[in-house]
């Protein structure tokens, strides 16, 4: 039986694939509180020779990407030291790693999507940060998944479209950044696309390396909040909000730079995996059916 080893199991991603992992094999979680916190070299390296697992799923990593601004050295430990240590500690145990990255990793121009062999040019800390840990992972030499997603949520937790409901219900005007465009993703459809890679890659091992995995279709952050607040007042949701106006990211700043284009071409990893991507609505929707059921938005 394959003992799988889960970090970050308590985040978003992670949270999913604790579900998404179980039919693999043994599956051990380890959070920053046991034995599983990628700031602590020392008790990382332990619990990973302790366990010796076939597979090493990292779903943990420092996402605050305005705060990664101001603690560039925490952000990097996190992002790229630790991915590096782990892909060590996978190689030498002949073991698989699965590493989640980002389109920060890129530089946001252009309107089309890029694909795996794009070049990259990170503007923030965070993406500077992830695209290290990637080429360390690459060139360790050890068996390895890397998905590049993007603009990721879950029902549980907050949210953007929690956030909007929010705001729907207590402002009569809303403004929302209109020329940032991607797909967002869900923490389950990650997850799932995660556990059928990794069963098809015990058979085929030469299918490893970098995909782009993100919903089809894609979208504008206002895009979205509309999607959301229209799907909200079809199921009864009383929302105060009267519209919606389109911001430029220039009139939103923020510590880190945003790129505007985070369109991800995901046709290798349709291709080599045999699947389909449901369009971005499908997975929104069905987070929002389940954000509304519960008491209350926030």
């Amino acid at each position: 039986m394959n003992r799988i080893l889960l970090l970050g199991p308590n985040g978003q991603v992670g949270w999913e694939l604790q579900r998404a992992l179980a039919p693999l094999g043994e599956l051990h979680l380890r959070d920053r509180h046991q034995g599983g916190d990628l700031a602590d070299a020392d008790a990382l390296a332990a619990t990973v020779r302790e366990l010796r697992p076939d597979v090493i799923v990292n779903a943990a990593a420092h996402t605050a990407v305005d705060k990664a601004e101001s603690e560039p050295a925490l952000a990097s430990r996190l992002n790229a030291q630790a991915p590096a240590q782990l892909a060590e500690l996978a190689l030498a145990l002949g073991a698989t790693l699965v590493h989640y990255s980002t389109d920060y990793v890129f530089d946001g121009s252009g309107d089309q999507p890029r694909d795996e062999t794009a070049a990259t040019g990170p503007l923030s800390v965070y993406g500077a940060t992830k695209l290290a840990g990637e080429q360390a992972i690459q060139a360790s030499g050890c068996r390895h998944l890397i998905f590049r997603t993007s603009w990721v949520y879950a029902a549980r937790g907050g949210n953007f479209a929690k956030t909007m409901l929010r705001l729907a219900a207590e402002r009569d005007q809303l403004k929302v950044v209109a020329d940032q465009v991607g797909a967002p993703t869900g923490a389950e459809l990650i997850a799932d696309v995660t556990a059928h890679a990794l069963r098809t890659l015990s058979a085929q091992p030469q299918l490893a390396g970098l995909y782009h995995l993100a919903a089809a279709g894609e979208t504008s952050w206002h895009g979205y909040a509309s999607h959301v607040i229209a799907l909200a007042r079809q199921q009864g949701q009383a929302l105060r909000v009267e519209s919606i106006l389109p911001l430029p990211t220039a009139e939103y700043p923020l510590p880190a730079v945003r790129p505007l284009n985070s369109r991800l071409d995901t046709a290798r990893l349709r291709r080599v995996f045999g699947l389909r991507l449901p369009a971005w609505q499908q997975g929104v929707e069905r987070m929002l059916r389940e954000v509304l059921s519960t008491v209350g938005v926030a």
